[in-house]
């Protein structure tokens, strides 16, 4: 109680927190609720198809990992750095980021394209499954290169508190993915009915729009004596020898020091939780139909939660490149207490609505009754999970202690999440919502170790002084 009466006598942080988290949350929200929509419409054609779709995009998870941590890799110092006043820097930090997020995304596409059939082979051995999969990957690898772009400019506009053209972005980019999703996938307004085709389609026609309305945007948008893009542009920087360089080495350098382990993190993290996929797509389609849906539900669910997390790792990052680590640390006690009794209201909420959302979906009855128990296993461990969230993704990294980070999410999907789902899924053949089950045990361990973490106060610093 005390620290909610902290929490409350404190208006600076109560409408920084506002003014940071409800755009971003809107943000996530429409893009959840458009997964959310895909899958519905998706899930018309077949269990086939939803399990096929939801299988290729399991290439687009570990792409969107790795530029999740070149994104929040980067973010940890615009923040200080924007907290500091170093715009130079900021432009730099967005450079690199994009060199990293655009190289990265040729690296998934390439073979994408070239091999579909053999990557759906990874996640299947069913050869209808594998085949409608195929059609839908060779067309929706050409949005990655689109989708770093995107998720480069956002992070670094975030971490400067530009949070609401994001959301105008997200919007356009809704609109026409639910239009065209509507008119490929069934043959509406005179367009062929296409089935996962137009899902991939629709999908990456409006990766083309946003990042084109958000590049216009950023570039004409009114901020201060001149223009938002002003901030962040990417012309080379003079250097003394005559020349000019687009990328500094000793800034490359510094960049790596932090966002590598964050880098690795994301993308080792995620592959790992890519090989829960291997074990339920060989538990058949309807765990797999079952897994897909409830991990969009939860997406949506976890929505608010998120936008929190992005709101605490700026705040965090503003305050400590501003040196006031008194203020940082503060400030971190009052997202543990708030996220701690959200996420409990949140799990409780979840788990006595999961029967009129899950009915939204037209597939059969095993399907629904396996996505009911595997929503009330999310529901439990959800305050557990955004904990570790909170403290790994927001607190540490904002102040650089990015390889504990790295150990704690490691460590706990490579030994203990995996070795769980193998042990359930393919050795035991447990129902899917038991193996979800045994699969989450790991976040009580990372729970302990980044409380612990925490505690140590090793992140408490300014990287950027």
């Amino acid at each position: 109680m005390k620290r909610f009466k902290i929490i409350l006598n404190d208006k600076v942080f109560l409408k920084k927190t506002l003014a940071i988290t409800i755009p971003i949350v809107l943000q996530n929200l429409l893009n959840n609720l458009v997964n959310l929509v895909d899958t519905l419409m998706i899930g018309k054609l077949g269990e086939t198809s939803i399990a096929a779709v939801g299988l290729a995009n399991k290439l687009f998870f570990v792409f969107s990992l790795l530029m999740f941590g070149v994104s929040s890799g980067s973010s940890i110092l615009a923040a200080q750095y924007w907290g500091k006043g170093e715009l130079l820097s900021i432009k730099r930090v967005l450079r690199i980021s994009l060199l990293f997020g655009v190289g990265g995304s040729l690296i998934f596409a390439i073979p994408g394209f070239l091999f579909p059939e053999t990557i759906m082979g990874i996640f299947t051995h069913l050869p209808q499954t594998i085949s409608e999969g195929a059609k839908y990957l060779i067309i929706i690898v050409f949005s990655y290169p689109l989708t770093a772009i995107t998720m480069c400019y956002v992070s670094i506009l975030r971490s400067m508190n530009y949070v609401r053209l994001p959301v105008i972005i997200t919007s356009i980019s809704i609109l026409v993915n639910v239009f065209f999703n509507y008119a490929m996938i069934y043959g509406n307004f005179g367009f062929p009915k296409m089935g996962v085709v137009g899902a991939a389609l629709a999908t990456l026609i409006a990766r083309i729009v946003e990042c084109a309305s958000l590049l216009l945007l950023v570039y004409t948008h009114k901020a201060g004596d001149g223009k938002l893009g002003d901030f962040i542009h990417l012309k080379y920087d003079k250097v003394k020898e005559g020349g000019a360089a687009f990328i500094n080495k000793l800034f490359m350098s510094k960049y790596l020091s932090t966002a590598a382990p964050v880098i690795a993190n994301e993308f080792m993290w995620g592959l790992g939780v890519t090989m829960y996929s291997l074990v339920y797509g060989r538990m058949g389609d309807a765990a797999t139909a079952a897994i897909t849906i409830t991990n969009t539900v939860e997406q949506v669910a976890l929505v608010f939660f998120f936008g929190l997390c992005h709101a605490s790792s700026v705040m965090l990052g503003n305050e400590l490149g501003s040196d006031r680590l008194d203020k940082a640390e503060e400030y971190a006690k009052n997202f543990i207490a708030i996220m701690f009794v959200l996420s409990i209201v949140g799990a409780i909420i979840v788990f006595f609505i999961k029967n009129p959302v899950v009915s939204l979906f037209d597939v059969s009855d095993e399907v629904l009754e396996y996505v009911k128990l595997c929503i009330t296993v999310f529901a439990l461990y959800m305050p557990v999970r955004l904990l570790n969230t909170l403290f790994i993704v927001a607190i540490l990294r904002s102040g650089g202690d990015t390889k504990a980070a790295l150990f704690l999410d490691i460590t706990s999907v490579w030994f203990i999440g995996i070795p769980m789902a193998v042990l359930g899924g393919l050795v035991l053949k447990l129902p899917i919502y038991t193996v979800y089950a045994m699969i989450l045990i790991e976040e009580i361990y990372k729970l302990v170790l980044s409380y612990i973490r925490y505690r140590q106060k090793k992140w408490l610093r300014n990287i950027v002084a």
